[in-house]
């Protein structure tokens, strides 16, 4: 029963993690960069604690969702950041072979 209390607030810390997020926007590239690892090494501690519960044979389809959430929420974050982050970059790019 205590896993299952786990599993469920990994997955409310997941899904508050994407009315949480940041003025990407307003960031520079290095904060960026950063805020990628951040985001990536969530995901990956995430999953792992995911997987442990499914080692341990707690409830599979709450598994399951946790699985999907953990994915869809956090690409999506990523993504966003990396779509900011590329536009940067080409700004600044083209900013610097204008000179």
């Amino acid at each position: 029963m205590e896993e299952i209390e786990e599993i469920q607030k990994l997955i409310d810390k997941i899904n508050t993690r994407e009315s949480n997020s940041k003025e990407y926007q307003e960031m520079k590239i290095e904060e960026l960069s950063a805020e990628i690892k951040k985001v990536i090494k969530f995901q990956q501690e995430s999953l792992q604690m995911i997987e442990d519960f499914e080692v341990k044979g707690v409830q599979q389809d709450l598994i399951k969702y946790a699985k999907i959430i953990c994915k869809n929420t956090i690409e999506r974050e990523i993504l966003k950041i990396q779509e900011i982050y590329l536009k940067k970059i080409e700004n600044e790019y083209l900013k610097s072979n204008k000179k």
